[in-house]
């Protein structure tokens, strides 16, 4: 084993613990060499064979050490302060004629008298300062460095100071003064009482601060007895000379405590779990290509909406799903609605995953080609929140569309760490701009920020759209963590790119499954009625040409109405979709052309709409009530008017008499209407109502004009003089 200048050389068999020497210098042939004990402050060059240590290290008495312990001396130059450096040249200064040249001399202990006797003229340093910068330069590695000052080693920190009776640590402004030294010094009996302090009254769940929780333990543990004021026992304190500091319980608090039990115990595991545990994984690495894990989650959108149907009613804030691919970070699904976080609105964001999204979006008016958002199939497994895919629902997930599903524990959205931080993307890039946005907590005389709402759901469903393609296209992740394949493919860091390299070099993970059969298992059932007129559903009326085919709504007419089963997207309503028994596909109904107002709306805006509508029905039965009771006054007045005066008309006379007259009754009744009511035209008692009265001619004046002529008579006056007649015989 050959011996190096500076190597490390630690003996087994000591009687010491540790005996390290360094290799200070070996003579051109190899037989003798110089060491030094780097452990030993009054240690100096000793001479020794190398084959002796040679044969020790063969024997491994001796074993050669690869880590310095002084290697933080050796750093770059701009990392050390002026005054270290400025240390360290003078030190330099005085030892540097000794170890540079021929230093075969410096480790001759007659040669090193003399030499430390002129340094002594030449410097004025004294022999122990010119000793100590020679044993810290070898021992320190024969670097010019190794004379930088050891600071850190000074004041023996980190080790507990013995307890006496002197009082340790800074006297206070007030023992300056006074010359009396002021507090006491902490013993093991006081640490004791800090720590049963700290558990009683700091990490708890309570928020106490620590000083708070410092005058407690006082209170509790430093009391000399009670006192009785106004019924209260009250804790006596002797004088805070004889108290320890709240410095005091502070710093042994911060030396003894478990930071993450602090954490736990003041704000609960969960919190811990996921405000402040340490963040060590990446969930890219749980995917392995595209479709392999999506992650979805929602959030209420940060905007107030309006409706559709009436502009002037704000209808609040939405529901935003977003399902994301984690592999790529491509959004692969989305939904809009006024559903709270739940199965449907989830199951609403699952559809659109395999939806075709180029169809899908030219519903919307937007034109994209497929290689703009090229994700419509299902995944492997899909990661989401206790609520929406646990259960009875999430059955046909796993079921029928074979997909893996995966809840995280409760309260820990970090698990779901990419499609959250999607939401903040979201909120900031567009949202929060948008008229009606949440940007700030209101304040007292501010504007209401709900009243600048002017977007509808499908806006507000165009402009997510929008932000979509801007992030699976333009959004660049510099963060996201390349394996070696992507940097050889030169991969550039957005969604899309990831995407479309994981599904030529990544593949077996996406699903494709026909979009009858996913809305088959996702989309919401409920019972639609067949009537006369039409498949009806939620107050609104379909058809389809099965139905017309089959006639059915001829049969309930003639049978009555009957249920069928129906599935329906609440994002349209201008279509639902028959269950049939006997095939999985889907038969679609259209919305009747009776009913054209509602086409191009949405369910939940006309779910809102009818609703309001009984509403605003049963505010009016109070009016209504009220009209009818003034009506059926009125009524009973008039007939309790007639009735008096048929009373008192009908003395003298019997039942017979009054029946044998009716004909001759209505005759007369029939002359006297035609005298009292009968219009008197161009005379002075005309009403000023019937506006200006034009004078007919008369018979002469016509014959005159005509020259003789009398029309012939038509034959709507026969068809007049026999409606009389029978109305007379009557």
């Amino acid at each position: 084993m050959n011996l190096y200048v500076n190597m490390l050389l630690e003996w087994e068999n000591t009687d010491t613990e540790i005996y390290i020497e360094r290799v200070l210098w070996i003579d051109s042939s190899g037989t003798d060499v110089v060491t030094i004990e780097i452990s030993n402050s009054k240690a100096l060059p000793k001479w020794q064979k190398s084959k002796e240590l040679e044969t020790a290290i063969a024997s491994q008495e001796i074993r050669i050490l690869k880590i310095d312990p002084y290697m933080g001396l050796l750093r770059p130059e701009n990392t050390i302060s002026d005054k270290h450096c400025q240390r360290r040249d003078r030190a330099w200064e005085v030892i540097a004629p000794l170890v540079e040249g021929d230093i075969e001399l410096i480790f001759n202990a007659r040669d090193r008298g003399q030499l430390i006797e002129a340094t002594v003229e030449r410097t004025g340093c004294i022999k122990k300062t010119i000793y100590n910068y020679l044993r810290r330069y070898w021992q320190g590695g024969q670097t010019k460095n190794a004379l930088l000052p050891l600071f850190d080693r000074c004041g023996a920190k980190g080790k507990e100071r013995k307890v006496s009776n002197c009082k340790r640590g800074r006297p206070s402004k007030l023992s300056k003064v006074t010359d009396i030294p002021l507090g006491i010094n902490v013993n093991d009996d006081i640490r004791k009482y800090f720590s049963r302090g700290i558990a009683l009254f700091y990490e708890t769940q309570q928020g106490r601060t620590l000083k708070d929780a410092f005058q407690k333990t006082l209170e509790k543990f430093f009391h000399q007895g009670y006192e009785m004021q106004n019924g209260v026992l009250v804790p006596v304190l002797p004088p805070a000379s004889e108290l320890p500091t709240f410095a005091q319980f502070r710093y042994w608090y911060e030396k003894e405590r478990d930071i993450s039990q602090q954490k736990i115990s003041r704000e609960g595991k969960r919190r811990f779990n996921l405000r402040h545990r340490a963040v060590l994984g990446d969930s890219t690495q749980m995917a392995f290509g595209p479709g392999s894990i999506y992650q979805i989650d929602a959030t209420i959108g940060d905007i107030y909406l309006v409706s559709s149907l009436d502009r002037n009613r704000i209808i609040g804030r939405p529901v935003i799903y977003f399902v994301i691919d984690t592999f790529s970070r491509l959004i692969t699904g989305f939904s809009v609605s006024l559903e709270g976080p739940s199965w449907l609105g989830a199951m609403l964001a699952l559809e659109n995953v395999a939806t075709n999204k180029v169809a899908f979006c030219a519903e919307y008016g937007i034109e994209i080609d497929e290689a703009d958002w090229p994700s419509h199939h299902l995944p492997e497994a899909i990661l989401a929140d206790r609520g929406e895919l646990e259960g009875y629902n999430a059955d046909n997930l796993v079921n029928a569309l074979n997909i893996r599903v995966s809840n995280t524990p409760p309260y820990r959205a970090d698990w779901k760490g990419i499609v959250e931080r999607n939401f903040r993307l979201s909120n900031d890039k567009m949202i929060r701009w948008m008229p009606g946005a949440v940007n700030r907590v209101r304040e007292r005389g501010d504007k209401d920020y709900r009243l600048d709402a002017i977007l509808d759901l499908q806006e507000f469903r165009k402009l997510i759209i929008l932000s979509i393609l801007d992030h699976n296209k333009l959004h660049r992740m510099n963060w996201y963590r390349m394996n070696e394949f992507m940097i050889q493919d030169y991969v550039e860091p957005y969604p899309i790119e990831l995407w479309n390299w994981g599904i030529q070099n990544r593949v077996g993970h996406l699903r494709q499954i026909a979009p009858e059969i996913v809305r088959l298992n996702l989309l919401p059932s409920a019972e639609a009625s067949v009537t006369p007129q039409g498949i009806y559903y939620q107050g609104l009326n379909y058809t389809c040409e099965l139905a017309i085919r089959e006639q059915w709504f001829v049969k309930a007419r003639v049978n009555g109405r009957w249920k069928i089963p129906i599935a329906y997207d609440p994002r349209r309503l201008d279509i639902i979709y028959l269950r049939r028994d006997d095939t999985r596909i889907l038969e679609p109904c259209q919305l009747s052309e009776t009913q054209k107002t509602f086409r191009e709306r949405d369910w939940f805006e006309v779910i809102d709409y009818f609703e309001l509508q009984k509403q605003s029905q049963e505010a009016a039965s109070t009016r209504q009530q009220q009209r009818k009771a003034t009506f059926n006054a009125q009524v009973d007045n008039i007939v309790t008017k007639a009735k008096e005066k048929t009373e008192k008309a009908l003395t003298g006379q019997s039942n017979r008499s009054r029946v044998q007259g009716i004909r001759e009754n209505r005759k007369l009744e029939r002359e006297h209407e035609r005298e009292t009511q009968a219009w008197k035209l161009g005379t002075e008692e005309t009403p000023a109502q019937l506006g200006e009265v034009i004078p007919m001619p008369l018979a002469t004046e016509l014959e005159e004009n005509d020259g003789g002529y009398v029309a012939p008579p038509k034959p709507i006056d026969k068809l007049r003089r026999l409606r009389e007649k029978n109305w007379n015989n009557d």
